[in-house]
């Protein structure tokens, strides 16, 4: 009996720790930790063959580029499913459905172009991590993924990673069908900006990761959502932060936030100057970007008021300057003109002068610069000259025929 009893122990140990003749070819299966490990056995299928003792189950590294509501029958104790790195691109209706007990599933590494609304569709609602980084394929792939989020019914989901997904944008209300989520995983993608609406009704959110994506700053409404989180954990580290005056408003946002940041990780990449500063605490001046007060800005506003009107007048200037160079001939020609015709009217005053202190001369002197001067008058006036010298002009043929009477009298 005792030589029975140790065969019999020996046969349960070998089945528990290695293949037993249930075991899908190709895999392990060891009922003392209920799993069963299928690794790079080049599967094209889930195997239709899994012991019913197991619990976790793990199908990675090989060649299963679909899954359906047919690839897990009868496994109602299964709670952990692996299926990562398998070039998996579908996921059929249901594909999950039988697994009433899955509470943690990894699709990570494939490559999914194709996830059907009711993929993640499950009785009871019993996933409560979901781990689909490095998993999509397209941006297609993310849209059948939000659908999925919504139709899937995963209100008990507390876990979702989806990082290294290269994602430039996220749908907004993407996550907002799942309310009971702690934990959220954005890492190694390419977001810029948080739109309004994208963290939507996850009020009971506890850890955030946003880190190693393509951030410069966050913007006033990225700042609103982030706030509406509350006193979260936000992993914010690894960005390529611009420290320019742009970036104001989140290192004011840094400074007073409820959240727990990894402010030691949130580091300026650019300016030079700047590079690996810690955005908390980084002053105004630093940045570039000095408030002015009141009295500043209406100085600022008078100067530049200055600074226009000097800028106006000089233009004037050189338009009067240039419309002069362009007739300097012309103006020469008649600044000599304007000296003679002067000189001419001063010598027939200087005649006049002359007659007035001898009267004896009076006749003649008279006589001869009433002729000249009526010369020169009448050569200047052929030559037109301004209006202001036409007065002159008047005057200097005026003043001689009046000492022409006098000189008549004095006769």
């Amino acid at each position: 009996m005792s030589i029975s009893a140790v065969w019999v122990l020996l046969g349960l140990l070998f089945c528990a720790q290695s293949r037993c003749s249930e075991c899908p070819g190709g895999c392990e299966c060891f009922a003392v930790t209920r799993t069963v490990k299928c690794v790079s056995t080049d599967l094209l299928m889930v195997p239709q063959i899994i012991p019913g003792y197991a619990k976790t189950v793990i199908i990675t590294e090989n060649t299963i580029h679909r899954i359906g509501p047919d690839s897990f029958k009868e496994l109602e104790n299964v709670s952990k499913v692996i299926l990562s790195n398998n070039r998996m691109t579908q996921m059929a209706s249901h594909s999950f459905s039988a697994l009433i007990n899955l509470h943690f599933l990894d699709l990570s590494g494939n490559q999914l172009s194709v996830i059907h609304p009711e993929a993640l569709s499950i009785p009871g609602s019993p996933l409560q991590e979901l781990n689909l980084s490095r998993s999509l394929y397209n941006f297609t792939a993310l849209t059948d993924l939000t659908t999925a989020l919504r139709w899937g019914d995963l209100r008990g989901l507390l876990c979702l990673d989806l990082s290294g997904n290269h994602l430039a944008l996220l749908p907004p209300g993407i996550f907002s069908d799942l309310l009971s989520l702690q934990q959220l995983f954005l890492s190694n993608n390419s977001l810029v900006a948080v739109y309004s609406g994208t963290f939507s009704g996850m009020n009971n959110l506890e850890l955030l990761d946003l880190s190693h994506n393509a951030f410069r700053t966050f913007g006033t409404d990225d700042l609103k959502e982030l706030e509406k989180l509350g006193s979260i954990r936000i992993l914010l580290g690894k960005n390529p932060y611009s420290c320019s005056c742009e970036i104001q408003n989140f290192v004011a946002w840094l400074n007073n936030s409820r959240a727990q940041i990894d402010v030691d990780s949130v580091r300026c990449i650019s300016p030079k100057g700047l590079t690996n500063s810690q955005l908390r605490g980084l002053g105004l001046r630093a940045i570039g970007c000095i408030v002015p007060t009141q009295t500043e800005i209406s100085d600022l506003s008078l100067q530049t008021s200055y600074v226009f009107l000097g800028l106006v007048l000089g233009f004037v200037g050189m338009v009067f300057l240039f419309v002069l160079y362009l007739n300097r001939k012309g103006m020469k020609r008649w600044i000599i003109e304007m000296r003679d015709a002067c000189h001419d009217v001063m010598e027939g005053y200087h005649y006049r002068y002359e007659i007035d202190s001898d009267p004896r001369l009076g006749h003649i002197s008279a006589h001869n610069g009433i002729s000249r001067a009526r010369q020169h008058v009448e050569i200047s006036l052929s030559q037109e000259p301004p209006d202001d010298t036409c007065i002159v002009a008047e005057d200097a043929q005026v003043n001689p025929l009046k000492s022409t009477s006098e000189a008549r009298n004095v006769l």
